[in-house]
Order: C-alpha cells, then sequence, then structure tokens
C-alpha cells in the first residue's frame, strides 16, 4: 500500500535539525537551545525511547522534570502518546504521599519514565524512596531554571555526588541558555557546570530550522503617561468611598499592599480597572472573614437570638456590616454573580489609562477571522481585571473572547481571590485557546514557557520586559508566519526602551556564542542561593547530613522545609494558629520549636552558629535543629517526620507486617479437629450426674470436660486406650462402627450414614472397657427385634420401639395394650377417631400412594410416647440447660408392626446428649491446643472456647461479644505502649501508629504468622447431617490420625478472633493477662512486663497547684506529680515554656474511657449484642456526653489553660446548655450538641493524667474513671433508641432501598464551605436543604425529618411509592463477602456508600455479622410435625444404613 507522507502528522517524523540534536545527546550529556516551537519535546522522546533501549532489565527508570505543575500533564501526554513506555504523571494534587515508602517503590518500579515537578523529584532523593544510581536519564524542561536555590540545582547537588559511572544522563532543553546577556560566556558557563551538559545548537540544518520557527515582525509602540483624574468616570469612585486607613481591623487588610497594587493597577488599567480591582480584593477578604466568623459560631444555644449572642456581637461589628453594604452598593457596576468572567457594564475608553486605550486599538488592527493572540502583564491582579474588563470596552465587545492564564500563586489563595489559579482552571483555559473558545489570552509569565499553545498572530508585551528570559519566550509565542510581536511602552520611559533594543540587538550575538563555539571543557558547579550572594566562607562552613542506613540527605537548603513539614503536622483545632518554626535573631540565629511538640524545653530551643548573612544563619540552625530531631526520633531515617503516615509496613515494636493483600476473602482452611480413626483408640467414660453410662471412643485422647444437658450434669474422664483382642479386632471395631450408626439412626439423625465414623458411644462394663457382647447382640438386630416375648411390665417407660413402617421416628414403650386390637374402635378425639378400627386408620395411612401393605386384624397394640430427638448440638456456657422437648401425646400402634432396639436404656439417653457432647470437647479440644501451639496464658477454656467460634456456627454463643470488648483491650494496650515508646512523638504522630497496629491489615497479617485459623470453629451445630466421618477423599483402611477438618469461612473471621481472644484475655486475667495474650499472638504490646514494672520512675513527686485542689477532690484521686494536672489542664492556645500541652494525655484518656465504658458494659449486660454494646458505648464516649460531665462533675471549664479569646467565649456560651442537661438526654440527644472539643479532650487528659500518675495501674485509674463517667453509664442501655441517620440507614436497610444519599449544599452563595443537607431518594429530594450551624448537626435533622415523610403512608414521599429496588435486603442470609474498607472510607453521599453503611448498621442492630457459608435448619423436631410426614418420605432401605466400608 502507497503512503502519502504529506498526510503524516508531523510529530510522528523527526526533523533533520531534531535528528542532528538527538544524534549529539546521544553521545554526551547537552542542552539543546532551540527556539518555542521549534520541536525540543520530540527530541526528548527520541532519547528517552533510545535510553530505554539501552537499559533494558537494568531496573533503571527515566525521568522528565518540569519546573511548572501544568506542565506534567502536557509533557506527560505526549511522552504517552509518542512512545509506548510506561508514564507516571506527578505532581502536588496527584502525587503520592511522601511519607508512603512503599507506595512511590510501586510508583516507580511500575513505570518507565517518571513525569514530575523537580521539588516532589528532590523530595525523592532527599528522603532515600528512590537513588540517583536508579535513573538512567533526566530530562530537564525549561533547563535554564538550573540556577540559585531552584529545586533544579538542587537535584544537580545530588548528582555530583554520585561518582561520574553511577550518575544518569542529562539532556536539558530552553530557548533561554543565557540568563544574563551582559556577560553571556559566564552565564553559558554556569548553565553548564550546574547541569555538567553542554549548549548545543543547530548546524547543520539552520534553514530547516528557520522554516520552522518563524520571526516575528517586532514592534514597539507608546502610550501617554496616565492622566491624574477621569472626569467622565462616576461622579464617587470606589475608593472614594473606601478609606483603605480606616477599614475594619477585624478584617486584618494590609492596607499598604493594597494602596501599592492600586496604584498599579491605575496606572495600568485607568481608574475603572482600580476601583474593580480594590471591589474585588476587599469583597474577597470580606467573604473570607464571614465564613470565618460562620465557624466560630458553631455552637448556637438553643433558642438564643442573635442579638443575645455575645460572640456574634463582638465579631460582626456596625464596621463590618457598612462595608457590607458599601460593596452591595457598588456589585452591579463591577460584577455579575452569573458571568464572572466579564464585569456587567460597557466600559466607556474614557474610564480606561491611554495605555489599556493603546491595547484596545492594537487589538482592533490586527483582529482577523481566526484571529488568537496573547498579551503579557507582570501582575496577576492586573491579568484578572484586563481579563474581564476587555470585552466589555465597546469595540472589542463582539470580537474578543478573553481568559486569563496567572500562576498558582501562594497556597493561602483565601487571603486574595488573584493569588493564583487552580491547575485544573488552568487546563480549562489552555484547552479553550486551543479549540478557539477563548481567542485572547491575558497571561503573566507563566505563559512565557513550557506550556503548549497554538501559534499566535499577535502577542503584545503589555508590560515593560524585564529580562532576556522573558523576551524571548514571550516572543516565542508570535510563531506564526507574519506574526507580530509588539511591545508597549510608556512615553519618556527611555531605561525601558533600550534595555528592549539591547535584548534585540544581543541576541544574535548570544546565540553566536553557543552556536559557533567548540565544546567547552566543563567545570564543577558552584553554590549559589536565590537573590543573594553566599559568602564563600559560609559556603565552606556548610556541612551535609547523609543518614547511614538509608542515604537519606540533609542539607543547609533542606532543613528549614523539614522543620515546616513537621510543625504542620501538628495537630490543632480551629482556634489554635498554624504552628510554625519561630526565627529570631541575625547573623546568629536562635529557633524556637512550637511548644505543643512534645520536647524537653532544651530540644525546643536551638542557637545557631554566626554566619555571613542572616539567610545562611537561619539555614545553619535549620540544620542543627534537624540533626538533633533525627537522633531524638523525631525524624527517622528517611528524614520524614516519624510514623506519619500510614503507609508503613512496621508495627509499633518495629516488626515487619506482612501483605495481606493476596489473601482470599473466603479462606479454605484445615481445622484443627481431634475425631479420627486409629490403631490405638482412645475410651472416654461419660458420666451422666455421677453415673457412668458409657463410652467416647476416638483416636486422639481427649480432654476431660463438663457441661449440663438437658438437666443432666455431663462429665467425661481423661480417657484410656482400648485393648483389642487380636485375633477379634476386627470384629471388635466392626461392633463398634455397627452400634454408632445403629445409635445414630435410632437417637439422633434417623437417616442412614455411608462415611466411615471417626467417634463411637459405646457401651462399657462396670470395669469401663468396651462391653463388646452387648454390641454383639444389638447389632444382629439393628432395625430392632420383632419378638416381643420377653417384654414384660417392667420395660414399661424404658424400652425404644420403632414402627416398621415408619423409619427414623422413635419411641418408649408406655404399655402393652392387652385390651385392644387391630380390630378395636378407636378412643374418642384421638388421632384415629375418624375410622371404625384402628386397623382401618394404618391401611388408609400407608396405602396413601397405592403401596400394597398388610396390616395384620389380630394380636395385641402398645402404647407408645415419642422420644424427642436433638437435632443440634448447643449448650450452653454458663451451665443452664434448656429442658429438652417432651410431648405428653401417646399413640396406638399395632404390636406385631412395631419393633424393639436392643440399645440399653443408659445408652440411648446419652446418645440423647452426645452432639452437645461433641461438640463442647471439639470447642475445649481447639482451644486447650491452640493455647498450647500459641503460647496463650490460661485463658479460661469457656472464654478461649468462645473466642475461636465465629457466628457462622449458630452454637447460641459467638465471638462478637468478646470482639467488641476486645476492640477496646487492643487499643489500650496499644496506646499505652506508644505513649511510653515514643515519648517524643504528639498526638497525631501517635494516632497515626495506633491506627496501623490495630488495623484489619496489621490483625490478619499476625493471626496468619501464628495459624490462627486452624483452631476456628465455623462449623453449625446441626446434626440432621452427622459430620464426624472420614472425608469423602478418606481412606477407611488406613488408620493414620488425621486431626483436622477442612472447613470454609471469610477471612474477616482472623480478625475478629484475634480481638476476641484478648477480649478472653482481659475477662480472665486483667491487663497483665491480656499483655501475656497479644504477645502471644505477635501485637505490638511492648511484652508482657505488668505496665507497673514496666514504666517506672516515671513519675516523680512534685506538689499540685492550688488550682486543682478541688479537681482532686472531685476525682477522689490525690496526684504524686502536680504537673501532669498542668499539661493536663493545658490547651495548645495556652503556650508554655513549663509544660507541653494536653494532647498526648488525652490520647491515652481516649483509649482508658473506652475500655472502662466497654468493661461496664460487657458485665452490666452479658445478653446484649455486639452491636447493642457498641452503640451503647458510642453513646457515652461521644463528645457531647463526656464534655458534660467535665463541665457538671469536675467543673473543668473553669481550670482550663487557654490563651484563646474565641474558645473562651464558645465554652462559656455552652456551659449552660450542658449544665442543665440531664445524662439521658445528652445519651439520647446528644447528637443534637456540639460543645467545643476543647471540653471533651480535657476530660480524657485528666484521666490519662490520673492514669500515669497511679503508676500505669489500670484497676485503680479505671475506677476513677468509672466514678467520674458514673452518671451516664448508669443511662446506658442495649435498647437505646439511635441517632436519626443511623436510624435512617437501618430502616432503609430493612426496607430494601439502595437508592438513598445525602447531598450537601450551601444555604448562601457567597459562603464558601457547606452548611446544609438534603435527603435524595430516588432522585428526589424528599428533604432539604435544611441548614445548621455545622453538618453534623445538619445531616441529623435532615434524616430525622427523612424518616418521618418516607415512613407516612399518606405522603408523596412514602418510601413505597417511590422505590423500585426489589426483594428487601436480609443481612442474615446474604452472602456477600464481608466488607474490608473501613466504614470512615465510606461515602454516604453516594447511592452505593449509603447504602453499604446501612448494611453495616443494619447488621451492628442485629447483633452480629453473620458469614454463613452454607445454609441451615436448626431446630428441635415436633413429633405432631413428624406425624403429619408421609410415611414412605425415608430415603433409606433396610440394610443400607449398616454396610461396612472395610
Amino acid at each position: 500500500m502507497t503512503v502519502n507522507l504529506d498526510q503524516l502528522s508531523e510529530s510522528l517524523l523527526p526533523r533533520r535539525y531534531q535528528e542532528e540534536i538527538f544524534s549529539r545527546a546521544q553521545a554526551r550529556n547537552v542542552i539543546a537551545a532551540l527556539d518555542t516551537g521549534s520541536g525540543k519535546t520530540y527530541i526528548s522522546t527520541l532519547l528517552i525511547k533510545w535510553i530505554a533501549t539501552q537499559n533494558a532489565g537494568k531496573g533503571k527508570t527515566i525521568v522528565f522534570l518540569v519546573p511548572k505543575v501544568a506542565l506534567v500533564e502536557q509533557q506527560g501526554d505526549f511522552i504517552i502518546r509518542e512512545t509506548s513506555l510506561r508514564v507516571s504523571k506527578c505532581y502536588g494534587a496527584t502525587a503520592i504521599d511522601l511519607s508512603d515508602r512503599m507506595g512511590w517503590k510501586k510508583e516507580i518500579m511500575q513505570h518507565d519514565v517518571l513525569v514530575m515537578t523537580a521539588q516532589i523529584f528532590l523530595n525523592i532523593l532527599t528522603h532515600s524512596h528512590w537513588s540517583m544510581d536508579k535513573v538512567a536519564l533526566i530530562v530537564f524542561d525549561e533547563c535554564h531554571h538550573t540556577r540559585k536555590n531552584h529545586a533544579y540545582n538542587g537535584i544537580m547537588r545530588e548528582y555530583f555526588q554520585w561518582p561520574a559511572e553511577k550518575r544518569p544522563r542529562v539532556f536539558g532543553m530552553t530557548a533561554s541558555p543565557i540568563w544574563n546577556p551582559r556577560d553571556a560566556e559566564e552565564s553559558l558557563r554556569t548553565l553548564e557546570r550546574n547541569l555538567d551538559a553542554t549548549v548545543i545548537a543547530v548546524r547543520d540544518h539552520v534553514g530547516e530550522l528557520l522554516d520552522h520557527s518563524p520571526k516575528p515582525n517586532e514592534l514597539v509602540h507608546q502610550y501617554p503617561n496616565p492622566p491624574d483624574c477621569y472626569p467622565l468616570y462616576a461622579p464617587t469612585s470606589l475608593s472614594d468611598r473606601l478609606d483603605l486607613s480606616d477599614l475594619p481591623h477585624e478584617l486584618d487588610i494590609p492596607v499598604n499592599r493594597i494602596r501599592t497594587r492600586y496604584e498599579v493597577t491605575y496606572h495600568s488599567l485607568g481608574l475603572y480597572g482600580a476601583d474593580l480591582y480594590l471591589y474585588l480584593d476587599v469583597k474577597h477578604r470580606l467573604m473570607h472573614f464571614m465564613n470565618q466568623a460562620d465557624e466560630l459560631l458553631d455552637y448556637p444555644l438553643p433558642d438564643i437570638g442573635d442579638e443575645m449572642d455575645p460572640l456574634k456581637n463582638k465579631r460582626i461589628s456596625p464596621e463590618i456590616l457598612e462595608l457590607e453594604a458599601i460593596l452591595n452598593e457598588y456589585q452591579p457596576f463591577f460584577e455579575d454573580p452569573t458571568d464572572l468572567d466579564t464585569v456587567p457594564v460597557n466600559i466607556d475608553l474614557t474610564w480606561c489609562s491611554p495605555k489599556l486605550r493603546l491595547l484596545a486599538d492594537l487589538l482592533v488592527q490586527h483582529y482577523t477571522t481566526d484571529f488568537q493572540g496573547m498579551v503579557f502583564v507582570e501582575q496577576r491582579h492586573v491579568a484578572a481585571c484586563l481579563s474581564k474588563m476587555l470585552p466589555k470596552i465597546r469595540q472589542l465587545e463582539h470580537y474578543i473572547r478573553c481568559g486569563q492564564l496567572i500562576g498558582h500563586g501562594a497556597s493561602n489563595v483565601a487571603k486574595n481571590q488573584v493569588r493564583g489559579m487552580a491547575l485544573r482552571t488552568q487546563q480549562d483555559v489552555v484547552k479553550l485557546f486551543r479549540d478557539n473558545a477563548v481567542n485572547l489570552l491575558v497571561a503573566t509569565s507563566v505563559a512565557e514557557e513550557g506550556l503548549d499553545f497554538p501559534a499566535c498572530e499577535l502577542v503584545i508585551r503589555f508590560d515593560p520586559i524585564q529580562h532576556m528570559v522573558g523576551y524571548i519566550q514571550s516572543r516565542g509565542r508570535a510563531r506564526q508566519k507574519l506574526a507580530t510581536f509588539i511591545v508597549m511602552i510608556q512615553e519618556g520611559a527611555s531605561n525601558h526602551v533600550e534595555r528592549y533594543r539591547a535584548f534585540t540587538e544581543s541576541e544574535p550575538h548570544l546565540k553566536a556564542v553557543y552556536q559557533t563555539r567548540d565544546d567547552p571543557m566543563i567545570t564543577p558547579m558552584v553554590e549559589e542561593e536565590e537573590g543573594e550572594i553566599v559568602h564563600p566562607e559560609d559556603l565552606a562552613e556548610r556541612e551535609r547530613f547523609v543518614v547511614p542506613s538509608t542515604g537519606a540527605v540533609l542539607t543547609y537548603n533542606t532543613a528549614i522545609g523539614l522543620l515546616n513539614h513537621l510543625c504542620s503536622l501538628i495537630p490543632r483545632d480551629k482556634f489554635t494558629p498554624v504552628h510554625v518554626p519561630q526565627y529570631s535573631g541575625e547573623f546568629e540565629a536562635t529557633l524556637q520549636l512550637p511548644f505543643s511538640l512534645p520536647l524537653p524545653l532544651s530540644d525546643l530551643v536551638y542557637n545557631g552558629p554566626t554566619r555571613r548573612s542572616k539567610k545562611e544563619a537561619k539555614r545553619a540552625v535549620a540544620f542543627k535543629a534537624v540533626k538533633r530531631l533525627h537522633e531524638l526520633n523525631v525524624f527517622d531515617d528517611y528524614l520524614l517526620p516519624s510514623k506519619s503516615h500510614t503507609g508503613d509496613n512496621e508495627d509499633a515494636d518495629g516488626r515487619s507486617i506482612e501483605d495481606v493483600s493476596q489473601v482470599p476473602d473466603t479462606l479454605d482452611v484445615h481445622v484443627r479437629d481431634p475425631w479420627t480413626r486409629a490403631d490405638v483408640l482412645w475410651l472416654h467414660v461419660v458420666y451422666l450426674d455421677g453415673e457412668a453410662v458409657g463410652g467416647l471412643v476416638t483416636g486422639t485422647r481427649l480432654p476431660a470436660v463438663d457441661l449440663v444437658c438437658d438437666g443432666k450434669f455431663v462429665t467425661t474422664d481423661e480417657g484410656r486406650p482400648i485393648k483389642f483382642n487380636p485375633r477379634e479386632e476386627w470384629r471388635q471395631r466392626r461392633a463398634m462402627e455397627d452400634f454408632m450408626r445403629m445409635g445414630l439412626w435410632w437417637c439422633i439423625t434417623g437417616r442412614g450414614i455411608t462415611l466411615p465414623l471417626t467417634c463411637y458411644l459405646v457401651p462399657i462394663t462396670p470395669s469401663c472397657a468396651p462391653d463388646w457382647e452387648i454390641m454383639y447382640d444389638a447389632v444382629a438386630a439393628p432395625f430392632g427385634c420383632s419378638d416381643w416375648s420377653s417384654i414384660t411390665e417392667e420395660h414399661y417407660g424404658h424400652l425404644f420401639v420403632m414402627n416398621s413402617r415408619e423409619h427414623g421416628r422413635p419411641f418408649v414403650l408406655r404399655q402393652i395394650r392387652k385390651d385392644l386390637t387391630p380390630m378395636s374402635t378407636p378412643l374418642p378425639d384421638s388421632r384415629e377417631s375418624a375410622f371404625p378400627t384402628y386397623r382401618d386408620y394404618f391401611v388408609h395411612k400407608y396405602m396413601k400412594r397405592g403401596t400394597i401393605i398388610e396390616v395384620p386384624t389380630e394380636g395385641q397394640c402398645i402404647q407408645v410416647t415419642p422420644f424427642p430427638r436433638h437435632t443440634t448440638g448447643i449448650y450452653h456456657l454458663n451451665g443452664s440447660s434448656s429442658p429438652s422437648a417432651s410431648s405428653s401425646a401417646s399413640f396406638i400402634f399395632i404390636q406385631s408392626m412395631c419393633r424393639w432396639c436392643k440399645i440399653p436404656e443408659v445408652l440411648y439417653r446419652t446418645f440423647h446428649i452426645l452432639p452437645e457432647l461433641c461438640y463442647r470437647i471439639t470447642d475445649v479440644y481447639r482451644a486447650r491446643l491452640a493455647r498450647l501451639e500459641l503460647g496463650l496464658p490460661p485463658i479460661q477454656d469457656d472464654l478461649l472456647a468462645q473466642a475461636f467460634v465465629l457466628p457462622s456456627s449458630n452454637a447460641g454463643f459467638n465471638n462478637q461479644r468478646l470482639e467488641t470488648l476486645g476492640d477496646s483491650v487492643l487499643k489500650l494496650c496499644t496506646v499505652v505502649h506508644l505513649f511510653n515508646r515514643f515519648p517524643h512523638r504528639h498526638e497525631g504522630q501517635l494516632d497515626i501508629l495506633r491506627r496501623n497496629s490495630v488495623s484489619n491489615r496489621t490483625l490478619l497479617a499476625r493471626a496468619k504468622e501464628c495459624g490462627l485459623e486452624q483452631y476456628l470453629t465455623s462449623e453449625p451445630r446441626t446434626t440432621r447431617i452427622w459430620k464426624l466421618v472420614l472425608p469423602e477423599d478418606g481412606d477407611p483402611s488406613e488408620n493414620v490420625p488425621s486431626r483436622s477438618v477442612l472447613r470454609r469461612f471469610p477471612r474477616r473471621s482472623l480478625q475478629d478472633c484475634m480481638e476476641a481472644t484478648l477480649g478472653a484475655g482481659f475477662m480472665t486475667g486483667g491487663i497483665p493477662m491480656a499483655l501475656r495474650t497479644g504477645t502471644a499472638l505477635g501485637l505490638g504490646f511492648g511484652g508482657t512486663v505488668p505496665w507497673q514494672l514496666r514504666y517506672t520512675g516515671d513519675v516523680q513527686d512534685h506538689p499540685v497547684s492550688t488550682l486543682f485542689m478541688k479537681l482532686q477532690e472531685d476525682l477522689g484521686y490525690q496526684f504524686r506529680d502536680g504537673r501532669l494536672l498542668v499539661e493536663a489542664m493545658t490547651h495548645p492556645s495556652f503556650k508554655s515554656t513549663e509544660s507541653t500541652s494536653y494532647q498526648r494525655l488525652e490520647f491515652l484518656g481516649d483509649a482508658l474511657v473506652d475500655l472502662v465504658t466497654m468493661r461496664y458494659l460487657f458485665t452490666k449486660f452479658p445478653t446484649a449484642t455486639s452491636g447493642q454494646l457498641s452503640w451503647a458505648r458510642s453513646r457515652a464516649v461521644c463528645a457531647p456526653a463526656l464534655a458534660s460531665q467535665a463541665v457538671k462533675r469536675l467543673n473543668l471549664h473553669k481550670m482550663l489553660l487557654i490563651n484563646n479569646v474565641e474558645l473562651s467565649i464558645a465554652i462559656s456560651r455552652y456551659v449552660p446548655v450542658l449544665q442543665e442537661t440531664s445524662a439521658i438526654d445528652i445519651i439520647h440527644n446528644g447528637w443534637k450538641q456540639e460543645p467545643p472539643k476543647a471540653v471533651s479532650d480535657v476530660l480524657e487528659s485528666v484521666l490519662g493524667a490520673v492514669f500515669v500518675d497511679c503508676g500505669w495501674d489500670f484497676d485503680k485509674a479505671g475506677a476513677v474513671a468509672q466514678n467520674v463517667l458514673q452518671d451516664l453509664l448508669e443511662v446506658l442501655s442495649p435498647d437505646m433508641p439511635r441517632d436519626p441517620v443511623s436510624n435512617l440507614m437501618v430502616w432503609s436497610a430493612q426496607s430494601g432501598c439502595r437508592k438513598i444519599s445525602f447531598q450537601k449544599s450551601q444555604s448562601r452563595q457567597e459562603m464558601k464551605r457547606n452548611d446544609s443537607i438534603s435527603v435524595i431518594v430516588h432522585d428526589f429530594a424528599v428533604v432539604g436543604p435544611i441548614p445548621a450551624s455545622n453538618l453534623s448537626l445538619a445531616k441529623g435533622l435532615a434524616a430525622e425529618r427523612a424518616r418521618q415523610i418516607l415512613d407516612d403512608p399518606n405522603g408523596t414521599y412514602h418510601l413505597a411509592k417511590l422505590c423500585d429496588c426489589g426483594e428487601q435486603m436480609v443481612v442474615d442470609n446474604d452472602e456477600t463477602p464481608a466488607f474490608e474498607m473501613p466504614p470512615e472510607m465510606l461515602n454516604d453521599e453516594t447511592e452505593e456508600g449509603f447504602a453499604a453503611l446501612a448494611r453495616l448498621a443494619a447488621e451492628e442492630v442485629q447483633g452480629a455479622v453473620v458469614f454463613a457459608t452454607e445454609s441451615q435448619d436448626v431446630h428441635e423436631e415436633d413429633p405432631e410435625d413428624e406425624e403429619k410426614k408421609d410415611i414412605n418420605g425415608s430415603d433409606y432401605v433396610e440394610g443400607e444404613v449398616f454396610s461396612m466400608p472395610f
């Protein structure tokens, strides 16, 4: 097929000059100096593909660096389009958290090319996430930035630390390699030194390059000076109405800065433009202030008006309201809420500056039908105003479609609406410009370089050009043929004209410097800093610290940033300013770290060495501080804040956590099981109320157990081996097999068993040996004996009988009715009374299906009572016993149609309790085996067995209650260990460590490590199918013990059992045994040594301040170390050199309160479900409940050390509410309250202080905590009403609706935060928006109202009228895998997230998540139900039941 090369995209075919540059780049490190639009990026892709082939299999990556965020997407997309390599695009908003080492390793390993901003790559190198020797090529886009303190230069500093043979290749790209035209040679040499590369240009194909990069026509236009006034403008300008020096002080407006910007805008755009800037800036600051005021008003008093609100009266002053009124008055002149891109009025040129009028004239002169142009300005606020004004100037109104493109600017955009643009907005504007939806772009320097714009026919420099790079880069945007590049200069500004001429005249000479010279020798780079010249002696005194274990690097240039990052992670509330390090001094700097860092005072203040500049002194003291903080483990060996993230694969003790991502949701596990066949069989005597009644035989020596069953006390002994007669062994083993099958058929299952059995209940002799004769005699007539001649009255009530036509229904003989024959008339009201004779009844019954049978006419009848058969193995751990089903009913059978069983009465009654006994033995066997093999402490058998029983077993008990308790035990044990092991970590770091240590991932990994799954019980307690048999694939001829069975259960069961086992240990022996249990399971508790012995010497005697004397009385506890109380009462806003804040103690007290509450509930409500316990606990430990006790019980609000007016006022406003609210009301309706969190926090911190002060004695601290919380605890109950959100979720789940969600919104347009909630059901807004002071309250009110509306059958939005979701969600039988995503990660603003949370809430109400692995039907058989069964419905025939598998 012929290919027309003219139809191929130019991007697919390299031009000859590109090939030339590429060839030279293959040989060495180069900097490609080519004009904008000449295809430098394409050359880099050629080099990337070549390097990728050269480094195959070496595990190296390629890094493409850009100086600006917007370029990441653009260049990444280009490489993806032009290569088949795997490309990752990383910048601030999308990059993996810097502390997530595993995430970065995975990201780098899974991609071939990393396109990223320079700072991210520098961070990766600095923190040793990757090293320079693992990089094959670094491409520097816009590489002329590699100077001074730019991140490019920081990367190259790391580059030069490696020997030459381990360094990556370097390829730089720029249109402006010379920064300083006055010393071009030195400028080039500096760039080459810094990049270890040679600047090259096209030599052989210059003509082709000029064809593809045409030069625009350059013009200079001058404009007159701006006038002093604008007489035709509005009579009163906004600047006249607003006295900047008299603006409300609450706004904290930087008047001088605004005045300067106003003057610049006035000069550039005129009076209207200046007023527009002033309006936008002040309006934005005012709205930001009002939103902050709203946030501070999150604590409303019930039924209180604004006029009585002290905080609002203080914050929203009349001056603020007056300013708001003035801005509203001018809004129609400056802002159209429906179109924020332009102003709402047409702009007369008489309002505009001469500079703007010239710009309008130039745009009109050069406008064409397919016009595209760019206007470059220096300042962002001018660009923002100019882009809004140009489309409204009359002569441009129908031609210009304007957009603005400015940089990101400062991060705190709330302070100024022209600070910068978000990345997505930048990309949107660029796309609009490419698509010609916008034909004029007003841009700052962000558009000078890098970004890919279409070739423009007009580029205007609205402001003077400041440097050579800006001139070349902006001119490069005018690369259409016959394009025009215009520079606007004010009349009389000769210096600007001379600078422009210098740029134009020097450019050819500058290019000649690198186009004609030979390749120079590259000398080592020289250190230099942004905006300063570093003194050579300061450079000589600089240090560089490399962590030996990781290779992470600390330099003077990174130290300040590391400290800022550390401080930013310190937790704080809305009343506490952002924590920042404070520097003082000049040439000998002093550094003060925030007091919220839990460090000794000596490690919070640092004095640096003397340096020759202020900046260098600041860097030096920061370097010193970071080194010390690394020694204190505040920074880890990667120079990251220690444990400040959740991506670690180590627990609190530093032990690795295995990856469990590949563990399937459902596990097939070989679980330990005692029931097996073996050469040596063990007999265990079974006692009923102390009487030996039989022997339980299996191939394992079973533990002795006891239980109460059917009102009888059942025990077993330790077991003894059975001694078979060598000549009779086969017969004896077969007799046991047949006897057991016979007993199961008669007494338990009523159906046959074909697989070999693994346990036997046998009769025993007085010497406790198997009674072979009884077994031989019994199995000789497995279906019973039909000879009734030996049956006398002494057998009444003791003989087991069965109708030959009704297999599987045992009866007990009541008496032989010699007075009745088959031809007798039935008694009135009997089942046979509808028939003339008993014979007629049985003929009718047995011939229903046409079966012909013989029913005798002669002989006697017998009267029998049904024998209740157990179909479940459920037993009770508390020693209680459910009475077996009994029936007073009796039936008449024809004697000759019945058989009697030769199983002794004592044994068939033992068979009756055999299922419970076997399951009890299984539970105890697994518990004791786990205790032995896992090294668990002596946990009570019942508790440990309960911890291992899964809900799917339907055993009458399971591990869910213990799991709920164990969750609190795990939390406290982990928190205490972390608190003591890391004394210099703040609350945020400790909380991340805690979450990592108690996460499901960690619990699952530890459970798999110790093999916990081998001991779990999941089999349902039903005996309809006898399960103690050899597996289908087992060989009955091999009596090799196999003490395990295959079971299936969800992996989540392991996590639950870990916590349940902890709970069992705690209930057996308190915290000491919980520590031993957790350590045996591999959890990070710091070992088994009790806390009182482990943490000795932490508390020293110190007097208690008189401020806290009353508090000690209320607590009922006297402190040894008064400093702990000071720390517990110190809010982070109260900066003190004597004590840190209460945050660490609050972290400790939170865990203490949690366990104390759960222990109380667990003990008080022994029948409460797991869900009921969890809900009751959540009501007691929530912030409103704890705050009420802090105020009412301890008066902590009077002692709290605070230095924040807003917080003090907020607390004082809420104290009366808490004092008047009863305990029961705060428990039931606490969701309606949101007191300042500091009030509840300080209660937890005080209890945490008690815990530390009493020497880590949990019992003592727990008693104090329980006493403080007693009012709350007393009103808790398992059946408390739920909050409206939970109530709505549970109700919707039970109703089966999956199309409900919450939706957030703003009650006022000018607000910058959501404060209202709607409830959406099947796309209908049934409620809302309902506004409130905070979203939590709004959601509760909306949910409460929604529940009423949806449940109203007469309403429009009755759920039954809206919902078509299908059949109801049934939690019990749903086989959907358990939710692995934590509930906090689910989003109730989506239908899927709401439905998932609703299901979890419904499961919690039900008490436990039931992971059923097979369907089951557990109940006691009703004799009357059995009577209704078809007598021929049996699946078994005589003889099949007892066929031996030998």
